[in-house]
């Protein structure tokens, strides 16, 4: 007889969900802080922007600059890009649990 441990039902998370589950534990860290979601998310910011700008060449703040435009003037195209990195993990998750 096959028996299943908890295990099985573990996938994978994609680039963006650690990302995502990363941004969750700093929240976390922060507890009953003030604003305790900006500060997880600059310090994120913080360390993307370094990246951007050792790895990105020289012209990383244009890149960046592009995201910043479509959040801004395109929230729907942005939320696509979101949902389009974050794979079928939330679905595959949903599924299991059901």
């Amino acid at each position: 007889m096959f028996e299943k441990n908890s295990n099985d039902y573990i996938a994978e998370f994609t680039p963006l969900e650690k990302a995502e589950a990363l941004f969750d534990e700093l929240v976390k860290w922060y507890g009953d802080a003030e604003k305790k979601e900006i500060r997880a998310a600059a310090k994120l910011l913080i360390v993307s922007l370094e990246k951007f700008s050792v790895y990105g060449g020289h012209q990383w703040s244009s890149l960046v600059m592009e995201y910043v435009n479509t959040l801004k003037y395109d929230p729907e195209k942005f939320q696509k890009i979101i949902e389009s990195n974050r794979g079928e993990l939330k679905n595959k998750t949903t599924d299991l649990i059901q």
